[in-house]
């Protein structure tokens, strides 16, 4: 017997069930090629007895070829040391772009909440012109005005992510600074940035990390497409994004070359989404609502 108006309590449970496994499963499998990919650019190249610069003879050789499983490139390279020591820019460029946009975007989040009044309003007018300004140019112009190389496309990309952090830690710190056990810091005389370091920074940490992990993906999605344009990595240096570029021009010949690389920065790109949604679920029980 059920109440009018009443939900239907066990298919509502049912159905939530499902989605808690089909999450769950799809989350596990992120987690794993996450950490595969880190492993592949950590310990990937110690254990590849092939040097991914070392040219040969044995030019665009398909799958299988002796001493090397994955062929070679137009200019007889090792392709799948290539593509192992290719991860390695990727993601030390995504790593520390998103280090750097999380420091940024979260200091200038939680002074324009926790200040509020004119302090809060020159930050976010800033702020507001950082995310009104492309952020692929952005990062062109500074990678044009310093040169290509890591550096240059780690400040660049951590720069133009830094606004959308920002954001979200000003709108979670004006959340936390209205609440009893802020004002009562306050009242017990503790100064502003200990309040904000201990006793609001470990309240908001969940929503942020989660959106930290989240921008890693953009992040390397950025670094890629920077080294397709030839802004990033440059040769004969590895690099994922190059080497598409680099295979496009064998694409019926060799497609493997522009193929394989492209796919592994997708994959990575939609794994690290995919982690960063996991991360929202489990630090942030209100985003399930």
């Amino acid at each position: 017997m059920t109440v009018a108006g009443a939900r239907p309590v066990g298919r509502w449970r049912a159905a939530y069930a499902r989605r808690s496994i089909a999450r769950s499963w799809l989350a596990t499998v992120s987690w794993l090629v996450v950490v595969g990919f880190v492993l592949m650019a950590t310990i990937g190249p110690l254990m590849i007895g092939a040097d991914p610069e070392r040219q040969s003879n044995v030019t665009l050789a398909g799958f299988g070829t002796a001493g090397h499983p994955l062929g070679t490139d137009d200019l007889g390279r090792d392709f799948l040391a290539r593509l192992v020591y290719g991860a390695q820019p990727l993601l030390l460029v995504a790593f520390l772009a998103t280090v750097l946009a999380a420091v940024i975007g979260t200091t200038v989040g939680m002074l324009a909440g926790y200040l509020g009044g004119w302090g809060e309003q020159i930050l976010m007018r800033v702020t507001d012109i950082g995310l009104a300004f492309p952020s692929m140019l952005l990062i062109i112009l500074v990678v044009a005005a310093s040169g290509p190389g890591v550096r240059s496309l780690v400040v660049g990309v951590g720069v133009a992510l830094s606004p959308g952090l920002a954001r979200l830690a000003r709108a979670l710190t004006a959340r936390e600074a209205a609440r009893d056990y802020v004002l009562a810091a306050r009242l017990g005389g503790t100064r502003s940035p200990r309040i904000m370091i201990q006793e609001i920074l470990p309240n908001i940490a969940g929503p942020l990390l989660a959106q930290v992990v989240m921008t890693l993906s953009v992040a390397a999605g950025f670094a890629a497409g920077l080294s397709y344009l030839g802004l990033g990595i440059q040769p004969p240096t590895p690099d994922w994004g190059y080497m598409v570029q680099a295979g496009q021009e064998f694409i019926y010949s060799a497609p493997r070359m522009a193929v394989l690389p492209a796919a592994l920065t997708l994959i990575f790109v939609v794994a690290s989404n995919f982690v960063g949604d996991d991360l929202r679920d489990a630090l942030d029980p209100r985003s399930r609502r």
